[in-house]
């Protein structure tokens, strides 16, 4: 796969050449000044290049107030904003797939046109990335028409201006299958771009879009780069990293109960690395974490959807080549809607949405409230307990007596609100159910055990956290705060009947997690496989067959202390 290309050849050569370049000088005696760079960083755009809506465009303040932002021509004018004499824009991957309409119908091609706009230097994969598979990939990296769709939203699609990285991804034959870095220079200063996804990406896509490609420890490829860089002179060093954390941060530069796999990897990696962008779990925080050596350095994250932009002030000495972290400096920037969008990006976003407008502006329902996806103690969500129930109905022809859903892949809020479209408040727009559900998943139904049933639930509770998934209103169920892990959940019915640890119940997933996705292995155990409809067109058809629909009681899960 690496050196399949012209332009990736053509792009190590360099980088192989500069690198070498960088030890064949003898080192002249300089002043010892420094150089100021600011590094500019997204993650999880996602391809948000209108406004997001709900609460998936307000950023939350530390008085508990929130401020609405994002919009890529908002974003676009805040970097310009934020530049300096001597920056870079950079990104912590996801910057397509689970997108809106607006970007999804042209297979995320306006999205990568706007990072290219703002001049983004490099980015990490995300697990999104991946959505389409690795051809598609390296086709948004390198450019051309999409294979079956072809040019729609250009007559050419040129490809990305900066370079997908991926340190601790490798082809099944432990090869390279993507950059590990990339170098910029900074006055003549050699600065190091780190890029590693989360190794478990596996667990979060579908087998079929990374076949052929293998994911390695994120601590072993950084260190391992790390000293590569070192070895060549390249001192000042910045990892953008696919991977995060959960916190209950009150404000954007917060940095309460920040804990999880991030974290971790920051206190293991290599001391040379002076900073650390994140992204995946669309948290906002701005930590400060100890390096093995002991010395501090920033872990930095901007929610997601382009609300935030996380920005790292660094101090290069010239002399040394190297980060003065004592003079480091880092803080999230909220990308408020109250400023001048950039014209170029406005157009971009105003072609995107008008050629997508016939379909996106398609009414296929109507709601008599907000049907939001944010969870009730008990795990359940109003707007995921209509999606459950538009998969069972979906799949009634399969004998479907369940339907469960993943909360990852519930994307936005639905709004009574009209949108600017202007369709009226109250009315869902295929665009809108879309932007809720945008995976095009396949609905497949199994048939589990009760003791089965029963597995999938227990594995709610995992390593990295809760994962409650969504149900359809023939199951309920009650899960204990205090039992012990593997032993929470009692009182399964299905229909109002108590479930039979032996019986056979047909149980109706998108194909994600039939596969075992987000850690729920025992759907894998299900056999007499039937298919479905793709899971957008279960949703849309339940709207529509449904409407003035109200958000359901939230009683299918009980929490007990």
């Amino acid at each position: 796969m690496i050196g399949s290309t012209i332009r990736r050849a053509a792009v190590l050569a360099v980088a192989t050449v500069g690198l070498v370049g960088l030890t064949g000088i003898p080192a002249l005696a300089k002043p010892s000044t420094t150089i100021d760079l600011r590094l500019i960083a997204i993650n999880d755009f996602h391809g948000n290049l209108e406004p997001p809506a709900g609460s998936s465009g307000r950023v939350r303040l530390p008085d508990g107030t929130t401020v609405d932002a994002g919009g890529a021509a908002y974003l676009a004018t805040h970097v310009k904003q934020l530049r300096t004499a001597d920056s870079l824009v950079l990104s912590a991957g996801d910057n397509i797939g689970a997108s809106p309409l607006a970007s999804a119908l042209f297979h995320d091609e306006p999205s990568i046109e706007f990072m290219n706009d703002i001049g983004v230097n490099a980015s990490v994969v995300g697990n999104h990335e991946f959505d389409e598979g690795f051809k598609e990939l390296q086709r948004m990296q390198f450019g051309g028409c999409h294979p079956t769709d072809g040019c729609q939203f250009r007559p050419r699609f040129k490809g990305a201006d900066f370079p997908f990285l991926g340190a601790n991804v490798y082809t099944d034959r432990g090869l390279p299958a993507l950059l590990p870095f990339s170098v910029e220079f900074v006055r003549g200063v050699p600065v190091g771009i780190i890029g590693v996804t989360l190794k478990d990406l596996p667990s979060v896509v579908t087998p079929d879009a990374i076949k052929g490609l293998k994911f390695g420890d994120e601590v072993q490829a950084i260190d391992r780069t790390a000293n590569l860089l070192d070895l060549f002179g390249v001192k000042a060093q910045v990892v953008v990293m696919h991977q995060g954390d959960n916190t209950d941060a009150a404000g954007p530069d917060d940095c309460k109960n920040v804990a999880g796999p991030a974290r971790a990897i920051v206190e293991k990696a290599s001391p040379k690395v002076d900073a650390f962008f994140t992204g995946h779990s669309h948290q906002q925080y701005n930590c400060v974490v100890n390096d093995p050596a002991g010395n501090p350095r920033p872990m930095i994250q901007g929610a997601s959807f382009g609300r935030l932009l996380s920005v790292i002030d660094l101090k290069i000495d010239r002399r040394t080549r190297d980060v003065v972290r004592s003079a480091t400096k880092a803080h999230n920037e909220i990308v408020t809607r109250n400023v001048t969008p950039d014209p170029t990006v406005a157009a971009l976003v105003k072609d995107a949405v008008t050629k997508s407008a016939p379909i996106a502006n398609r009414q296929v329902g109507t709601i008599t409230a907000d049907l939001v996806r944010s969870q009730a103690p008990s795990g359940e969500s109003p707007l995921g307990d209509v999606l459950a129930d538009g998969q069972l109905a979906g799949t009634a022809s399969n004998n479907a007596v369940v339907a469960i859903t993943n909360p990852g892949g519930i994307r936005s809020d639905l709004v009574f609100k009209s949108s600017p479209a202007g369709e009226g408040d109250g009315v869902v727009t295929y665009g809108e159910a879309f932007t809720v559900q945008p995976f095009s998943n396949i609905m497949q139904t199994v048939t589990l055990t009760g003791a089965n049933l029963k597995n999938v639930l227990e594995q709610q509770w995992q390593p990295a956290g809760v994962k409650m998934l969504q149900i359809s209103s023939s199951l309920h169920y009650s899960w204990s705060d205090s039992a012990p892990v593997g032993s929470k959940v009692s009182n399964i019915t299905v229909n109002g009947t108590p479930v039979d640890p032996n019986g056979g119940y047909r149980v109706s997933v998108n194909n994600f997690l039939a596969a075992g996705g987000d850690g729920f292995a025992e759907f894998t155990k299900g056999t007499n496989l039937s298919g479905g409809p793709v899971d957008l067109d279960a949703f849309t058809a339940y709207l529509t067959a449904h409407p003035n629909l109200a958000p359901p009681a939230l009683d299918r899960i009980v929490k007990t202390p």
